[in-house]
């Protein structure tokens, strides 16, 4: 037989959504070659996880105009892109209809991906908490996931009537035939080139707001207290960033404030000083709402955006290659929450 370039990879997306956007994606992300570099009939958990990740990235750069300008640019000065990872915001409340509560929707899918817990990151300020994932065959070079939780028992009775009304209605994306997938994906820890084609469409789905339609009342009630909130009421479960790992993202803000970008202002260090971080500010998306007289109204409010970070190796004395310190720091991470902040008038 012969080798497939790429591997079960690129076969697989090849077949999910063509070989020019699959070519498209392997030109401006980062792969590690042991992703590609097999000749087996089936998709290994990780490759799966990268598979997930690349198409969660091309679908965020696709609505974010200054992320896809800067993959632009990137692409016409030769440079490639190392998707260190991607956010997901969700609430901690039961009665979301019959989507599972809190984190739980996202990690319930990243498990049999071969996901695991890497730490806890207490976000106060936003009655939050935010929790990483790395995936545990490839930790520093498939994305990790950065999940955040909403706690609604910290806000007003309003507040939550309010989350109520709007998610009691919500859906569960994940099909029973994903389910067996997963199941199967977990215990074997791979699947076949058509299994994980039909799987990957349902997993993207589980990145997409799952309850309806949108009262103003109620969004203007939530906005008061809490700009993430109102951003998962109109945004869901999609991805809130994706983030370019780069060697100095210092001097990355500096250039891309010279040629127009959207970036934050201060750049965030953490703690330790090993993880810096900056943003472009959100994109303003149009979004419908119901109003009080019935009628269906357009409002602009923040989408997602794009995030780099430099990671510095970890000081502990090893042999050979010293490893990433791959983790995060609460502080950081609020001052990225801001890129989404919506100014309450």
């Amino acid at each position: 037989m012969q080798p497939r370039l790429g591997g079960t990879l690129q076969e697989t997306l090849n077949k999910l959504i063509g070989p020019v956007r699959t070519n498209q994606l392997f030109s401006i992300l980062v792969v590690d070659p042991a992703l590609t570099d097999d000749s087996g009939l089936r998709v290994s958990r990780a490759q799966l996880a990268q598979a997930l990740n690349m198409l969660l990235f091309e679908d965020l750069i696709e609505r974010v105009p200054a992320a896809k300008l800067y993959v632009e640019h990137c692409q016409a000065h030769g440079k490639t892109v190392m998707h260190d990872h991607g956010a997901v915001r969700t609430i901690a409340m039961a009665g979301m209809g019959a989507l599972p509560t809190g984190q739980e929707a996202i990690t319930r899918i990243l498990r049999p991906l071969g996901y695991s817990l890497k730490g806890v990151y207490p976000l106060e300020r936003l009655r939050m908490t935010g929790r990483s994932y790395a995936q545990v065959d490839f930790p520093e070079e498939i994305a990790q996931f950065f999940i955040s939780e909403l706690h609604p028992e910290r806000f007003s009775p309003e507040f939550q009537a309010a989350l109520d009304r709007m998610l009691a209605s919500s859906i569960d994306p994940l099909t029973h035939e994903a389910t067996v997938l997963l199941e199967e994906l977990e215990s074997s820890h791979s699947l076949t080139v058509d299994q994980a084609v039909a799987l990957l469409p349902v997993l993207l789905s589980c990145f997409d707001r799952q309850h309806g339609e949108i009262s103003l009342a109620d969004y203007e009630i939530l906005l008061a207290e809490s700009s993430e909130a109102a951003w998962i009421l109109t945004e869901g479960n999609a991805f809130n960033h994706v983030t370019d790992r780069v060697e100095d993202v210092d001097k990355l803000a500096e250039e891309q404030k010279s040629l127009g970008q959207p970036m934050k202002a201060a750049v965030e260090t953490s703690q330790s000083g090993r993880v810096r971080q900056t943003a472009f500010r959100a994109a303003q998306v149009s979004r419908a709402f119901r109003a009080a007289d019935g009628n269906l109204v357009e409002k602009e409010v923040p989408g997602s955006f794009l995030e780099f970070i430099t990671r510095l190796p970890l000081p502990e004395e090893t042999s050979g290659k010293k490893p990433l310190d791959l983790s995060f720091d609460s502080s950081n991470a609020q001052g990225i929450f801001k890129m989404t902040a919506t100014v309450k008038s």
